[in-house]
């Protein structure tokens, strides 16, 4: 049993059954100036065990992770799952800079960044907020040796894709992106958040990112471009007029870069029939594909299409 009080609180959290919120830590190490929280919004059904799959659920831009959560839970029952959703509200974590990209660039101005790219130190990265979590929930007792799963949708896409491509931690028995705005090409030689340039990553790196379990969703209806929503800075553009057409772009760019590099390529790519840019029907598609192992049927496919919630 974990002594610390933050770490018996996040125990209690998680091992509560049912639907629950509550903050998580200070958001960042302990010592920094940073004191920003995030919410963790939890569901654990009434036959979760000690050994249940824990997925880490994040949010789009309208940062509702409560939805999220609530979209996990008809998998949870079904499979036993224990869904955590770490929320990075607007008022602590404001716009794309500190959410989708992480809070490595005090800017996405390029002519600001000149010809480096400045990054805040690293225990102020929102990546590094969930990979902390991860740690706290084995300091906690909660996670041991059972399987963890990472899912993010639209800007959660961006994020937990782009946290994969900056930090390459070993930690996820899989990980999902679906219908990203756009991508952080696996790329060393374009700025950051374009591609790699600027943040820790480099060969070995890269040789880690393309052997992870990361699988990209791609609804093939997600084909608006006229959505405020949708990144439609150049960089994004030169990666294809909508969502669909840059998922295409961003596995073959990767796809092809291992190859050049001699590298083993371990990523999936899979298109989602009739799906556009639905947070819950991807989250219900990729429950589907990670414990029944294979992508619902055209039939409940069907059934899911139609929804649009970012």
């Amino acid at each position: 049993m974990p002594h610390e009080p933050r770490l018996q609180n996040l125990r209690d959290a998680v091992l509560r059954v049912g639907r629950h919120a509550v903050d998580y830590g200070n958001g960042v190490a302990t010592g920094t100036p940073d004191a920003r929280t995030i919410t963790l919004h939890t569901y654990r059904p009434a036959h979760a065990t000690a050994q249940s799959p824990v997925v880490l659920v994040q949010h789009g831009v309208m940062r509702n992770g409560d939805d999220y959560r609530d979209f996990w839970i008809p998998a949870a029952e079904e499979h036993g799952l224990v869904i955590i959703a770490p929320t990075f509200s607007d008022a602590q974590w404001p716009d794309v800079v500190s959410y989708n990209n992480g809070n490595l660039l005090a800017t996405t101005d390029r002519a600001a960044l000149a010809d480096t790219a400045p990054t805040t130190a690293p225990e102020a990265w929102s990546y590094t907020v969930v990979t902390r979590l991860v740690d706290d929930l084995k300091a906690a007792g909660v996670l041991a040796d059972q399987p963890l799963y990472l899912f993010g949708h639209s800007a959660g896409g961006q994020f937990v894709h782009r946290l994969l491509s900056v930090l390459t931690p070993g930690v996820f028995t899989q990980v999902a992106a679906g219908n990203p705005g756009w991508y952080t090409l696996p790329l060393l030689d374009l700025p950051f958040p374009e591609g790699l340039s600027g943040t820790p990553a480099d060969a070995d790196s890269l040789a880690r990112l393309f052997a992870a379990p990361l699988t990209i969703l791609a609804g093939d209806q997600d084909t608006e471009t006229h959505d405020p929503h949708l990144p439609s800075e150049p960089a994004a553009l030169r990666q294809g007029p909508h969502r669909y057409a840059r998922a295409l772009n961003y596995f073959a760019t990767a796809q092809a870069e291992a190859a050049r590099r001699g590298l083993p390529f371990a990523w999936q790519l899979h298109t989602v029939a009739g799906i556009g840019h639905d947070g819950e029907a991807m989250s219900a598609v990729c429950a589907h594909l990670w414990f029944h192992h294979r992508l619902p049927d055209a039939a409940q496919l069907a059934a899911l299409a139609g929804r649009h919630t970012a």
